[in-house]
């Protein structure tokens, strides 16, 4: 997943401010949106420098209602799930390990021959793909912060923990493969792709959600449309830089990624019809925040804008735009008929104002800062993931 953002610093001292939806609650400074955009999405949502960090938001009624939704999330959630020997594995797409030696190097030959027209910029977008999924150990974590749904053993029987174990153990298989793949081309320098891993996963990521199941699952239905939108669109250009087989497993990692947001998708549009205002002020919430990317502390040990400079070849490349990130928003406003929610108190309506209009005013925003963008100088910066090579970030 994978996305092209803005690097910002975040202020030296965090301190509280009114909790009302006039005010900006970002507790990290990036976002997925290309890096013109996330000037834009500060200023159509936010206001005030002065941040408040919040924790476990959740109240102990609202903890009760996920233990109360239990069944419902065994009979609606669960079942997007697939048994383990009906799964593709990497091996599924990689050179066969158990053949004789020289067939063995055949394939191998035949996927370097592959992957030999693609260009730089494509292997700087499919490597920050793949160090993004690499990450995994992180993602569970942060969902097992969330409270009323976390797994409080490890192997608890709760719906909720079985279905991020498995969620977990799916999307596993992502980055083995890329990796895998990425490795026998030759094209890319795995010492250092393997420290940016390292870096990342001990960095870990704060995407700003509470220790609140409201806020990390409106996250992780934006999140994981954006990461459908990205492998897809991976896939699209493996196909068109002659590279079927790379192109079959970007399609189908990304199709793993539709299946995943679709869970989380039902389980925010059930929050919807059991709290309306609940499930309506998280969604302004987090699209006031922003939605932070999970790869946002990426770092080589070399380039403190690592995250910044890779996002950019995506935005270039098309793999992931400001154009995408309002086509997200907009297919959530339409998927969950935010627009027709009721039962809504004022603040809630004043939430399902703020959603439902932000769509048009990022357009708008983002057309006046394309304009702006023509008139920059070209930008180049060296990638420690492609032999420090020099590629075009505008």
């Amino acid at each position: 997943m994978q996305a092209s953002l803005f690097f910002t610093k975040p202020p030296s001292k965090w301190t509280p401010h009114h909790r009302s939806l006039t005010h900006n609650l970002s507790t990290s400074p990036f976002s997925i949106l290309p890096i013109r955009s996330q000037t834009i999405i500060a200023a159509v949502s936010a206001t005030s420098p002065q941040l408040l960090r919040h924790q476990h938001s959740l109240s102990p009624e609202k903890v009760e209602l996920f233990k109360s939704l239990e069944s419902w999330a065994a009979s609606n959630v669960l079942p997007l799930l697939k048994p383990v020997d009906q799964c593709w594995q990497p091996q599924h797409f990689l050179p066969d390990p158990t053949l004789p030696t020289l067939d063995f190097n055949d394939q191998v030959k035949a996927l370097r021959a592959r992957t030999a027209e693609l260009p730089d910029e494509y292997f700087v977008v499919l490597i920050g793909d793949m160090i993004t999924e690499e990450a995994l150990p992180t993602y569970e974590t942060m969902i097992n912060t969330l409270d009323g749904v976390r797994d409080e053993t490890g192997a608890s029987q709760s719906p909720w923990a079985m279905w991020t174990r498995a969620w977990t153990a799916e999307e596993n298989r992502h980055g083995d493969l890329l990796k895998t793949y990425l490795y026998l081309s030759g094209r890319v320098d795995m010492l250092m792709i393997e420290r940016t891993i390292q870096y990342l996963i001990k960095a870990g990521m704060d995407p700003g959600t509470e220790n609140n199941p409201y806020l990390g699952f409106v996250y992780t239905s934006f999140q994981e449309r954006a990461t459908f939108v990205s492998h897809g669109n991976t896939a699209r250009l493996a196909k068109e830089g002659g590279d079927p087989i790379l192109a079959r497993i970007c399609g189908t990692i990304a199709s793993d990624e539709k299946r995943h947001e679709n869970a989380y998708i039902r389980i925010v549009e059930k929050l919807l019809q059991v709290d309306p205002t609940g499930g309506m002020l998280a969604i302004a919430d987090m699209m006031r925040k922003k939605i932070t990317m999970p790869a946002h502390l990426m770092y080589d040990g070399q380039d403190p804008h690592l995250f910044e400079n890779f996002s950019a070849v995506a935005q270039r490349l098309g793999v992931y735009t400001a154009d995408d990130y309002a086509d997200i928003l907009e297919f959530l406003i339409e998927r969950w008929g935010l627009e027709k929610v009721e039962g809504l108190t004022g603040e809630g309506r004043d939430a399902q104002d703020f959603v439902c209009g932000l769509p048009p005013r990022i357009r708008k925003l983002q057309e006046r800062a394309d304009e702006r963008a023509k008139k920059m100088k070209p930008q180049s910066v060296k990638f420690s993931w492609m032999f420090n090579k020099e590629l075009r970030l505008r």
